[in-house]
């Protein structure tokens, strides 16, 4: 098999499914549905530090990543607030991610960091607005007859 040619796909997979799951735990917290903040039913204070911050940097962002638009500046800034996340909530309880419960902290930062540095793959709005602007957006024209 050519990894060369499910390779998009597959980034593009990898960053929807990541970029959902984002978005789930900044609703869950602004908005008090799905659990909501930590499994408490409830929503997060408007403008809590650093709580509803970070939840309003996994909607708006993780939204952007999940549908590909500005996806490598997004992944950044959402990879750089799970390591904040991490080293100054989770790290202090001990150093291991299973020990002190950041394990999804460090995988949505290196998830992010990955996606950044690969990029957002073929099926993202980035992808399709590059393609329109250097005119790469295939259009049906009949194969000219040959004799």
């Amino acid at each position: 098999m050519k990894t060369d040619q499910i390779r998009g796909p597959v980034l593009s997979l990898f960053r929807v499914v990541t970029g959902l799951l984002f978005v789930c735990h900044g609703v869950a917290t602004i908005f008090g549905v799905l659990g909501g903040h930590r499994g408490t039913g409830h929503a997060l204070a408007i403008g809590t530090w650093p709580s509803w911050w970070a939840a309003a940097i996994q909607l708006v962002f993780g939204t952007l990543v999940l549908v590909g638009l500005l996806t490598r500046v997004s992944a950044v800034l959402c990879s750089g607030s799970m390591a904040y996340a991490y080293f100054t909530v989770h790290a202090p309880r001990g150093l291991f991610p299973l020990l002190n419960g950041g394990e999804a902290a460090a995988m949505f930062c290196w998830s992010f960091f990955l996606i950044a540095v690969f990029g957002p793959g073929a099926w993202a709005l980035d992808t399709l607005i590059h393609r329109m602007r250097h005119h790469e957006v295939e259009t049906y024209a009949p194969a000219p007859a040959q004799a």
